[in-house]
């Protein structure tokens, strides 16, 4: 990875998010004046950007890999991507939106070339569970059906979805990581959603009470 390997050194353990809710929480922007100073090639500060947005990125990319070990390696990458490019992004733009599309670039060039190379069969069971305190059976039951319903979506719709819901982009944010209009944004949302809950209807799963079936949302930093 380089000199910069030790910026960007992540501790993985107990990163999956540990409470099931609809709620989305809005990820925040970094203090301009330590953003600028991680332009100016500053460490430390870039160092504290790592830390506040090391969680979002790397569930966001375990969830679209399915493996552990790839996607720390993965978010080494993006993290020194964004350190390299950071001189020549602009304030004016959202720092959240810009680092996302630098992952969502990372992870597709990873996608297509796993696609050229042989498969292997994927375990789900690879990837670690979600760790729910004192949640009744059937609440776990569910939720590992909620991620391999989002397992099987297609690349497009997963990369929505997982933005909106674990990282907890606007839908304008997301348009803009992804390179897409808002229209398009919303219908991969709706679409995404929608197969999540037929895939849950045909295992027979509700959540009753007319709750929305969301993945886990980011907590704040």
């Amino acid at each position: 990875m380089g000199q910069l390997r030790w910026l960007v050194k992540i501790s993985y353990k107990s990163r999956e998010f540990s409470v099931y809710t609809a709620a989305t929480l809005s990820l925040p922007q970094p203090d301009h004046g330590v953003l600028r100073k991680a332009q100016r090639g500053d460490e430390r500060a870039f160092s504290i950007i790592v830390r506040a947005y090391q969680i979002p990125v790397y569930n966001y990319v375990l969830r679209m890999v399915g493996d552990r070990s790839l996607a720390e390696d993965l978010t080494q990458e993006v993290f020194l991507r964004v350190y390299q490019g950071l001189p020549r992004f602009s304030l004016r733009s959202k720092f959240t939106t810009w680092m996302f599309q630098v992952t969502k670039n990372r992870v597709l060039d990873e996608l297509r070339a796993t696609e050229r190379r042989p498969r292997a069969v994927v375990d789900l069971d690879d990837i670690p569970p979600l760790e729910v305190v004192d949640a009744p059976f059937e609440r776990l039951e569910a939720i590992d059906a909620v991620w391999r319903a989002v397992e099987a979506l297609n690349v497009d719709l997963k990369m929505a979805l997982l933005l909106r819901d674990i990282v907890g982009l606007s839908y304008t944010e997301i348009a803009d990581s992804l390179e897409i209009t808002l229209a398009t944004v919303k219908w991969r949302i709706y679409k995404a959603r929608e197969e999540v809950q037929l895939a849950l209807a045909r295992e027979g799963i509700s959540f009753g009470g007319g709750e929305v079936i969301e993945v886990p949302a980011a907590p704040p930093v």
